[in-house]
C-alpha cells in the first residue's frame, strides 16, 4: 500500500508578501476579494514591512512615525504605498541604485606606460603589492601608498542599469532583522523566515509532530538553483581578491546551494534524518518535491519539509542573464511598448507570459511546505491543504544548445495529466483541472510551452484548459518558481479564484492555444470547483518537471475511503485544536510579532551521548530510537 503525501503546511515570502494565510495569493488578486479579506492581507503587509505594529489594545496600530490608528485607518493610509512596493517593479535602492550602476572606462595601455601604472588605472589591483614589483625607483612600500591613493581617485563611471525591473520582496521587509543573522546571505535569511512561517502555520508543534515517528523517518529537501551569490556568499568570495577586500571564513561555506537544507537541519529542526538539496535550474523546487513525495510514498519517510529560497536580484546575476538575452531590458521594453521613456507602470508589466514579450523578469522568493504520510495526518489532526501523488521529471535528450528547450517537458506534463486521469477519471481532468504554466515571458517560451500544453490538452480531450502564469505578478524566482506556483494552487482552493494573466492586453499570434483557456482576467472557480492542478517547469539545461496536486476536498475523500467515517470524525475533533494553534500563529505574524525558530548552538549532541545496541540507536531528546533491525530487501536473491 502506497502512502499518500498530504500537504499539511505552507510558509514563505515572495514579492507578493507572506505565504501563510494565503496573503501572497490574495495580493495578486486583491481587488477581487471582499473588503475584510483585503484589509487582513494589507495589514499583514504593513507589519511585514515595518510600517506599523499592532498594539496590545484592541484594533490599535502604532505607525513607524508614532501615530495611533485603527485597522481601517492604517490600511487606508498605507494602501497605495503597499501596492506600489510589492510584486514586480523598478528595482529599489535598497537592492542597488539603477541610476548609478557600476561601469568601466575603456582604458588602454598608453605608449611607453609602465604596466603597473596601467593596472592601477584599470583597478586590477591585488590586495597587496608583492615586494618584487618595482615601479621605476619607487620602493614596494611606496607602491602600496600609490595603490591606495589610486583606488581613492579612480572611480568607475556610473551608468544606467540596462535591466531595471525585478520581482522584489516587499520594500522595507528585512528577513534578517528578526533573528541573529550576522553575515548570512539573503537567501538563507529568507529560508529561516519562510520555514518558521511554515512551522507556525501547521498548527502542530514540531516537537509533537516529530515525536510520532522515528528520527530517521524525517527528511528535509531544500536548496536553491544557483547558490548564494551576494556579498555574504560566493559573490563576495569572488569579488574580494580584485576589490582589495578581505575574504571571510563564512563566504565559502555559506555559498553552497544545499545550505538551505543545512540551516533548517542544524538551526531549526535538529533533523538527523535524510537531508537532500537537489538542483534543477527552474525546476529545483519540483525536483525536491519529487524526492520527498517518493520517499513518503515508499514508506521510507513519514515527514518531509520541502522548499527553496532564491535571492538572485544582484547586479552580477542580472547582467549574466541579460548577456544571454534572457531578460526584459530597458531597450526591449521601450521598443515593445513604443515609448521613449519607461514609467513605473511599464516596469510593473515587464513580465507578459504568452503575449508579445521580450524576456523574463528576475525575482526572489522563499517557499516551504510540509508533507506527511496520510496515516500521520489522520493521527495528528493536521490541516489538509491538498496532496501530491506524484511529480515527474525528464531531460530533453540531444539538443542543439544547452539552454534551448527540448522534448522532455512533453513527457512530464503528459504523464502528470495521465496520472490525474487515472486517479479521478477523464471528466475530472477535462473539466475540473487547471495548469500553472512556467510562463517565463520570453518569445521562445511562449511558443514552445504553449505547444507542449496545447498538445497534451488535445491528446487528453481537454477542450479549454485553464492556464495560469503567476510570473506576471511575482517574476521568475529561478529555482523557487515551482514553489510560487505550488502556493498559488493552494490559494485557488482556499479563495476560489484562478489568477488571470493581467499584465497582458492581447495574447501573441504565434502561440498554440486551440485547446487552452488563456485569460487576462481573474476567474472565480469556487473552492471546490477544481479537483486537480498541474504545475509545470521548463528549466535551463533540459531540467523539466511537472507535478500533480490534488485538491483538499479530493484528498479528504480519499482519506475517508481508506480510514472510514469514524476515523475521520476523530480526526476532525483533533483538527479543531490544530486550527486554533494555526490561527494564533497567523495573528502573531500579522501583528508583526515574528518569533523565528532559530536555535544556534542549542541542544548540540556528541557521539558519546548516543546509546547503540545491535537492534537500535537511541538519541537524547528524540523519543523514538532508530531501528537497526533492518530487513533483507533481496531475500529472494540471498
Amino acid at each position: 500500500m502506497s502512502h499518500l503525501p498530504v500537504i499539511i503546511g505552507m510558509g514563505g515570502v515572495s514579492p507578493a508578501g507572506r505565504t501563510s494565510g494565503h496573503h501572497a495569493f490574495r495580493r495578486m488578486l486583491l481587488d477581487q476579494l471582499p473588503a475584510q479579506e483585503q484589509q487582513a492581507s494589507l495589514l499583514s503587509l504593513i507589519s511585514l514591512t515595518g510600517l506599523a505594529r499592532k498594539q496590545s489594545a484592541a484594533d490599535q496600530w502604532l505607525t513607524h512615525d508614532g501615530q495611533q490608528l485603527n485597522s481601517a485607518a492604517v490600511t487606508a493610509l498605507y494602501r497605495q504605498q503597499l501596492l506600489d512596493n510589492t510584486l514586480i517593479r523598478r528595482i529599489h535602492p535598497d537592492w542597488f541604485d539603477v541610476h548609478a550602476h557600476p561601469g568601466s572606462r575603456a582604458i588602454t595601455l598608453q605608449p611607453g606606460e609602465d604596466p603597473i601604472c596601467f593596472r592601477l588605472r584599470r583597478r586590477q589591483l591585488p590586495e597587496r603589492i608583492p615586494v618584487h614589483w618595482q615601479l621605476r625607483d619607487v620602493s614596494a612600500t611606496e607602491v602600496e601608498v600609490l595603490v591606495t591613493a589610486a583606488q581613492d581617485m579612480l572611480i568607475d563611471d556610473p551608468r544606467e542599469a540596462l535591466v531595471q525591473a525585478a520581482g522584489l520582496l516587499p520594500t522595507g521587509f528585512d528577513p534578517g532583522a528578526h533573528y541573529r543573522s550576522a553575515n548570512h546571505p539573503r537567501a538563507l535569511q529568507m529560508a529561516v523566515f519562510g520555514a518558521s512561517d511554515l512551522l507556525g502555520q501547521t498548527g502542530i508543534e514540531w516537537q509533537v509532530l516529530s515525536s510520532r515517528v522515528r528520527p530517521d523517518q524525517i527528511g528535509v529537501f531544500a536548496s536553491n538553483s544557483i547558490g548564494q551569490l551576494d556579498q555574504e556568499g560566493w559573490g563576495g568570495l569572488l569579488q574580494s581578491p580584485v576589490t582589495g577586500k578581505r575574504t571571510t571564513s563564512k563566504q565559502m561555506p555559506l555559498g553552497y546551494a544545499q545550505m538551505t537544507a543545512d540551516f533548517i537541519n542544524a538551526y531549526m529542526l535538529g533533523n538527523i534524518g535524510q537531508s537532500s538539496g537537489l538542483l534543477g535550474a527552474c525546476a529545483t523546487f519540483l525536483y525536491n518535491l519529487q524526492a520527498a513525495t517518493n520517499a513518503i510514498r515508499s514508506g521510507r519517510l513519514k515527514i518531509a519539509l520541502v522548499g527553496t529560497s532564491d535571492a538572485p536580484v544582484t547586479p552580477e546575476i542580472i547582467e549574466g542573464f541579460r548577456a544571454m538575452g534572457a531578460l526584459a531590458d530597458n531597450i526591449s521594453l521601450r521598443t515593445l511598448d513604443g515609448v521613449e521613456q519607461l514609467e513605473d507602470s511599464h516596469y510593473r508589466r515587464a513580465c507578459r507570459p504568452f503575449a508579445d514579450n521580450c524576456g523574463f523578469t528576475i525575482a526572489e522568493s522563499a517557499q516551504f511546505t510540509l508533507l506527511v504520510a496520510d496515516d500521520l495526518a489522520i493521527e495528528t489532526g493536521a490541516q489538509i491543504l491538498g496532496s501530491v501523488p506524484e511529480v515527474f521529471a525528464n531531460a530533453d535528450g540531444f539538443k542543439r544548445s544547452i539552454s534551448a528547450p527540448g522534448i522532455g517537458n512533453y513527457l512530464t506534463l503528459a504523464k502528470a495529466a495521465a496520472l490525474g486521469r487515472s486517479l479521478l477519471g477523464e471528466k475530472a481532468l477535462r473539466e475540473r483541472s487547471f495548469i500553472h504554466a512556467h510562463g517565463t515571458s520570453t518569445p521562445k517560451n511562449r511558443v514552445t510551452e504553449s505547444h507542449v500544453i496545447n498538445e497534451v490538452a488535445k491528446a487528453m480531450g481537454i477542450e479549454s484548459w485553464p492556464v495560469a502564469a503567476i510570473k506576471a505578478f511575482v517574476g521568475h524566482s529561478q529555482g523557487t518558481a515551482g514553489g510560487d506556483q505550488f502556493m498559488s494552487a493552494l490559494g485557488t482552493w482556499s479563495e476560489g479564484w484562478l489568477p488571470g494573466i493581467t499584465t497582458v492586453e492581447n495574447f501573441a499570434s504565434d502561440i498554440h492555444a486551440s485547446n487552452l483557456l488563456l485569460s487576462n482576467q481573474h476567474r472565480e472557480v469556487g473552492q471546490q470547483g477544481m479537483d486537480m492542478a498541474l504545475l509545470n517547469a521548463k528549466g535551463f539545461g533540459g531540467n523539466n518537471a511537472s507535478a500533480l496536486l490534488l485538491a483538499p476536498h479530493i484528498t479528504e475523500q480519499m482519506l475517508t475511503r481508506r480510514y472510514g467515517q469514524q476515523s475521520m470524525a476523530d480526526y476532525r475533533r483533533k483538527l479543531e485544536q490544530t486550527r486554533v494553534s494555526s490561527q494564533a500563529h497567523e495573528q502573531a505574524f500579522s501583528a508583526g510579532q515574528f518569533e523565528l525558530n532559530y536555535q544556534f548552538g542549542e541542544k548540540v549532541l556528541e557521539g558519546e551521548e548516543l546509546s547503540i545496541s545491535s537492534d537500535s540507536l537511541s538519541i537524547p531528546g528524540y523519543p523514538q530510537p532508530v531501528n537497526l533491525k533492518l530487513k533483507n530487501p533481496f531475500d529472494d536473491m540471498l
